[in-house]
């Protein structure tokens, strides 16, 4: 039973991880980086989709050129806007990272941080929900202010 779980969160993320892809590609590029900052709220995302992936949390680096300043307390926002192939590498890296974890995991082992105790079963379904909430943000945007509207993708196999 443990595998068919596995398998049916890691094609729900999938899917969810597609959504996020197609959002971001369908952005105009005059709208990426205006007040609504729809850049920030990808890579917020992504930065929490692969904080949510990792086994130690304690131990978690996202890769480069992405920093830790989503921990930051007071709040500050990353020193650069990051450009739509940036966050298409990084949401790239998150889906191998998924693909590659996810199978082997330890369902009950605990991902522990300040804010959480969560098994890593838990953490997976908190991390499917966290990314399609901010991938209907992203879409509501983007049919409001540009007339795009990216599609429901049900699953995505691995």
């Amino acid at each position: 039973m443990s595998d068919t779980i596995k398998k049916s969160l890691l094609v729900q993320l999938l899917g969810s991880i597609k959504m996020l892809e197609q959002a971001i590609v369908a952005c105009p590029q005059e709208f990426w980086n205006d007040a609504q900052e729809f850049w920030y709220k990808a890579y917020h995302t992504l930065f929490y989709l692969d904080y949510y992936l990792a086994d130690n949390p304690d131990n978690f680096l996202p890769p480069a050129p992405f920093t830790l300043s989503e921990f930051d307390p007071a709040g500050a926002k990353p020193p650069c806007v990051y450009t739509k192939e940036e966050l298409i590498h990084y949401l790239n890296y998150c889906r191998a990272h998924a693909i590659a974890s996810i199978p082997s995991k330890n369902l009950e082992q605990r991902f522990v941080n300040a804010y959480r105790d969560y098994s890593h079963f838990e953490i997976l379904v908190y991390n499917i929900k966290h990314v399609q909430h901010h991938v209907g943000m992203l879409t509501l945007l983007l049919r409001q202010n540009c007339n795009a509207t990216p599609g429901w993708v049900s699953t995505d196999e691995a």
